[in-house]
C-alpha cells in the first residue's frame, strides 16, 4: 500500500502524463473488450443444446446452390438409409396466418418433424414436443409455441396447454411452451412449431422440389467426415434411382455451429483483429510514454539504488505504478465497453438480429471479465518491464553523475524508433482496413440494381387456403390491384410472388427442341402481372412484358432476363422459343416473349442468376407482393396498402411493409460492410491519431535530449534548414520502414478478409498507396515541429543547459 500510495502521489504530480496515459489504455480496453463480448456470443460459448458439438446440418448440393435444401421424399430416404446420426430432423422456416377475433394476422412459424426438438436435445418448459406419428399425415394438429409468444399472446398464463389456436384456416392445440433462452437461428424468428405434416399434393409430394432444410445428431463414433461420405454415398444411389430428379445432386454436412456463426464469422473476425491492433498499439503509446517518463526518473531510481533499494524493491515500485495506471483504465474501459456492447447490439437491424439471436447474449460475462484480467495482467507486466528495462541498463553513478539533458540517450535510436514503427505499421493496416471496406460498401450500394427503388412501396400478402383455385386466386389478385390503385397518389402498381434481393424459389427448365438428359437447369422463377415491371421501372430489352392479356385461357408465356439469355441463349436471340418445366411436366410449354434486363434477385454480393417471369394469372401464387410506385411518402402508403388489403379480405395476412430503396440500403450486405467500414474506421482513425502523436512525442523528447549537441552544430557553423532536415530525415526514416511493414501487412489482412470485400482487391495500388501517403504525410508534419523547433535553438542557451 506504501508503494501504492506513492505511485499516486508520483501521478498527481504529473497529471497530464497520468490522464494521457489512461485515456490511451482505456480506449484499448474498451475497443478490444465490447468486440471481444461479440465474439464470446458468437464463437466461444457453446450452442445451448445437448452435446452440441454432434449437431450437424445436413444439404443438399447443386451447382446453384453449394447448401440447397432437400426435398421432403430425399429427406425421408436419408433418414432411413443412413447409418451416421442417431436422429434426423427438417424443418421449414415459414409464416402462419393467425386467425383470432382482430382478423388474421401473420405470425412468424416453423415445421418440423416430430424428433426435431429431441435432435437438439431440448426439452419444452411446460408440456410436451411433437410424439412420433404426429408429422405424418392425418397426424394431430398441434402446436408447441415459444416462450416469447406465450408471454405476448397469452399473458403467461399457466393453463395455456390445451388452448386452441386457428393457424392458416386449421384448428391447433397448445401442447407445449419452449424454455425462454430456445433459439433456433437457422429458422428464427419462430413463435410457432408446427409438425411438418406432407401434402398428398404439391411440394411434398414432388422429389424435384427442395423446401426443407436437415439437422442432425452424429451416432457414437460418427464424425463430420464419415457422415458426409456416408451420406454422399446415399445420394449417388438415389441418383441412380431416381435420375429425372437427382441427377447432378450432392450432399452436404457440416456442423450445426458453422450454420448458425458461418454467415457473421468474417465480419466479427475482422472487427476482432482490429480492436486487438488498437489495443496494441494503445499499449505501445503507454509504453513509450512510461520510458520518456523513466529516462527522465533515472537520476532518481540510481539514488535510490546506491541508498540501498534492491533491485526487487525497485521492480515493486514500478509495478505497483503500473497497476494503478491500468486499474484507472480497466475501470474506464470496462464501462465504456458495456455501453459499447449495447450499443452495437441496438445497431443491428432486426432482421438480421433474428438469424444471429445469440448477439443479444452479448455483455459482461465471466468470458469477458477473465479478457479484461489477462489484458490488464499483461498490460502492468509491460508497462512494469518497460522502464525497468531502460534504467537498469544505467549504472547507478553514471546515471548520478550524468547530465540531464546532456545527449540523446539510446530512447530515440532504439525503443522510440521501435515502438513508432510498430505504431505506424499497425496504423496502416486499420486504415488500410477500413478505406477498403469503404470502398466495398460504395461499389455494392452503386450495384445496378435493374430498377429505380426511389418513391416505391412493398406489402406482402399472404392469401388464406380458402382461395384454392386459380380463378379465385385472380379474382382476388384482381380486386387487391384495382383497389391500391384507386389510393390518391399512386402511380404504377404491380405484383410479384417473390421480392428482389430475396432469391430463392427456383425451377428447373429445359429449352424445348434440344437434347435434355435431366441436367439441373435451375433458374430463379417469380409470378408477375402486367403492371410489375412498370413499378419498379424494369427495363425491357427485346420483345414485351407479361400483359392483361395473358391469362388462363391464353399461350402460356414468360419473360427472361439477360443473365437467362447468356446462360442458355448465347449468341441467338430467345423470344420466340419455348420452354419446358423439368424433369418432367404435363405444363404446356411456355414461350418466350421478352427479355428483361438483369434485376437483382439476389443479395446485393452474389451474382444475378438465370431468372425466369411467368404470368400470375396463368399461374398464380398463394401470396404476393405489392409493389406501388407512389408521389407520397413510402412509409404512410405501407400504412394505407395494409387497410386496404385488409378491407377487401380481413383473413388476408400482410407483412414486409417497406421502401424498396431500405432494401438496398439495409440488407444484410450492406449492413455488414457499413458497420465494418464504420468500427474499423473508427479504429483506424484512433490508430492514425495515436501514431502521429507517439511520434511527434519521440521526435521532441530526442530534440531536447539533442539540445547541447544541435547548440554545438549551430556555434560551428552548422545552417538551420539542415539541422531542421537532419531531424525530419531521422524521423523519415523510421516512418518508411513504418509504412512498408504496414502495407505488406495491411495486404495480407485483406487479403484474409476477402470475403468482406466487394468491387474492390485486397492488393488494391490506390487504396495502399492512399493510406500510405495519409499517414506519411501526418507523419512527417509531426516530425516538422519539433525539427522547426530544433532549428531555432539559441546556441549561447544550449551550451549553458548543463
Amino acid at each position: 500500500m506504501d508503494d501504492v500510495r506513492f505511485a499516486l502521489r508520483q501521478l498527481r504530480k504529473t497529471p497530464g502524463f497520468a490522464l494521457t496515459a489512461i485515456c490511451t489504455l482505456a480506449l484499448g480496453f474498451a475497443a478490444s473488450l465490447a468486440i471481444f463480448a461479440l465474439a464470446d456470443a458468437a464463437f466461444l460459448r457453446p450452442l445451448p443444446y445437448r452435446d452440441p458439438g454432434r449437431l450437424v446440418g445436413v444439404y443438399e448440393t447443386v451447382p446453384m446452390f453449394p447448401r440447397s435444401n432437400l426435398s421432403y421424399l430425399d429427406y425421408v430416404d436419408w433418414e432411413r438409409l443412413n447409418t451416421v446420426f442417431s436422429s434426423f430432423a427438417a424443418y421449414q422456416g415459414a409464416g402462419a396466418a393467425l386467425t383470432s377475433a382482430a382478423g388474421a394476422q401473420r405470425v412468424p412459424a416453423a415445421r418440423v418433424t416430430a424428433e426435431f426438438f429431441r435432435t437438439l436435445g431440448v426439452a419444452p418448459l411446460l408440456g410436451r414436443d411433437f410424439h412420433d406419428g404426429e408429422d405424418r399425415p392425418g397426424g394431430a394438429t398441434v402446436v408447441v409455441i415459444s416462450y416469447s409468444a406465450w408471454q405476448s399472446r397469452f399473458g403467461g398464463r399457466g393453463d395455456v396447454l390445451g388452448t386452441t389456436v386457428t393457424l392458416n384456416d386449421a384448428p391447433f392445440v397448445v401442447v407445449g411452451v419452449m424454455p425462454r433462452e430456445f433459439t433456433f437461428a437457422p429458422a428464427e424468428p419462430v413463435e410457432f412449431w408446427m409438425p411438418l405434416q406432407p401434402a398428398p399434393s404439391g411440394c411434398d409430394s414432388r422429389r424435384s422440389c427442395h423446401n426443407l432444410y436437415g439437422v442432425a445428431r452424429l451416432a457414437e463414433g460418427a464424425t463430420v467426415a464419415s457422415a458426409a461420405a456416408d451420406v454422399k454415398t446415399i445420394a449417388a444411389s438415389l441418383e441412380q434411382q431416381y435420375p429425372d430428379s437427382n441427377r447432378g445432386q450432392g450432399s452436404a454436412v457440416t456442423p450445426l455451429s458453422e450454420v448458425i456463426v458461418g454467415p457473421v464469422r468474417p465480419i466479427l473476425s475482422a472487427l476482432a483483429g482490429g480492436a486487438w491492433l488498437l489495443l496494441v498499439i494503445a499499449a505501445v503509446n503507454v509504453a513509450g510514454l512510461l520510458i520518456v517518463r523513466a529516462d527522465a526518473r533515472r537520476r532518481e531510481i540510481a539514488v535510490r539504488a546506491a541508498l540501498g533499494a534492491s533491485r526487487a524493491r525497485i521492480v515493486r515500485q514500478f509495478v505497483a505504478e503500473g497497476t494503478v495506471l491500468v486499474a484507472g483504465s480497466a475501470a474506464l474501459g470496462i464501462a465504456a465497453a458495456a455501453a459499447g456492447i449495447r450499443l452495437l447490439v441496438a445497431l443491428v437491424p432486426p432482421d438480421l438480429l433474428s438469424r444471429i439471436p445469440f448477439l443479444r447474449d452479448a455483455g459482461l460475462n465471466a468470458h469477458v471479465w477473465i479478457a479484461a484480467a489477462a489484458i490488464a495482467a499483461g498490460a502492468v507486466a509491460l508497462f512494469a518491464a518497460t522502464p525497468l528495462l531502460q534504467v537498469s541498463a544505467t549504472r547507478s553513478a553514471h546515471a548520478i553523475g550524468e547530465g540531464s539533458r546532456g545527449s540523446a540517450g539510446r530512447t530515440w535510436s532504439r525503443a522510440g524508433r521501435t515502438m513508432v514503427t510498430v505504431e505506424l505499421a499497425l496504423a496502416t493496416v486499420l486504415l488500410s482496413g477500413g478505406v477498403l471496406l469503404t470502398r466495398s460498401l460504395v461499389s455494392l450500394l452503386r450495384v445496378d440494381v435493374g430498377m429505380d427503388t426511389a418513391h416505391v412501396a412493398l406489402l406482402g400478402v399472404n392469401v388464406p387456403r380458402r382461395y384454392d383455385s386459380t380463378a379465385r386466386l385472380v379474382d382476388l389478385h384482381q380486386r387487391v390491384v384495382d383497389r391500391v390503385r384507386a389510393l390518391p397518389g399512386v402511380e404504377t402498381v404491380g405484383t410479384t410472388s417473390t421480392r428482389p434481393l430475396q432469391g430463392g424459389n427456383t425451377n428447373w427448365i429445359r429449352v424445348e427442341g434440344r437434347p435434355y438428359h435431366g441436367e439441373h437447369n435451375e433458374v430463379n422463377a417469380r409470378e408477375i402481372d402486367d403492371g410489375y415491371f412498370a413499378a419498379i421501372d424494369a427495363r425491357l430489352l427485346r420483345g414485351r412484358g407479361i400483359s392483361a392479356r395473358d391469362t388462363a385461357t391464353q399461350p402460356r408465356v414468360v419473360i427472361v432476363n439477360r443473365a437467362f439469355e447468356r446462360t442458355y441463349f448465347a449468341g441467338d436471340n430467345p423470344v420466340g422459343q419455348k420452354l419446358q418445366y423439368a424433369p418432367t411436366s404435363t405444363t404446356p410449354p411456355l414461350e418466350i416473349v421478352g427479355v428483361v434486363d438483369d434485376i437483382k434477385e439476389n443479395p446485393l454480393d452474389a451474382e444475378t442468376p438465370p431468372t425466369m417471369y411467368t404470368a400470375f394469372a396463368q399461374d398464380p401464387d398463394s401470396g404476393f407482393w405489392l409493389f406501388v410506385r407512389t408521389a407520397q411518402p413510402e412509409e404512410a402508403m405501407v400504412t394505407a396498402l395494409t387497410s386496404v388489403v385488409h378491407d377487401v379480405d380481413r383473413d388476408l395476412t400482410t407483412f414486409g411493409g417497406n421502401r424498396l430503396s431500405r432494401l438496398i440500403d439495409g440488407s444484410v450486405p450492406a449492413y455488414v460492410r457499413r458497420s465494418g467500414a464504420w468500427l474499423v474506421g473508427a479504429f483506424a482513425g484512433v490508430a492514425w491519431l495515436l501514431g502521429v502523436i507517439g511520434l511527434y512525442g519521440v521526435v521532441a523528447y530526442a530534440v531536447g535530449r539533442r539540445t547541447r549537441e544541435i547548440g554545438v552544430r549551430i556555434a560551428l557553423g552548422a545552417q538551420r534548414g539542415s539541422v531542421a532536415r537532419m531531424i525530419v530525415g531521422d524521423a523519415g526514416r523510421v516512418i518508411g520502414v513504418g509504412l512498408v511493414a504496414g502495407t505488406v501487412g495491411a495486404a495480407g489482412a485483406a487479403t484474409l478478409a476477402r470475403t468482406l470485400l466487394f468491387g474492390v482487391s485486397a492488393w488494391d495500388p490506390a487504396t495502399l498507396l492512399g493510406v500510405a501517403a495519409l499517414l506519411g504525410g501526418s507523419a512527417l508534419v509531426a516530425s516538422y515541429l519539433p525539427a522547426r523547433r530544433a532549428a531555432s535553438i539559441n546556441p549561447i542557451d544550449a551550451l549553458r543547459v548543463e
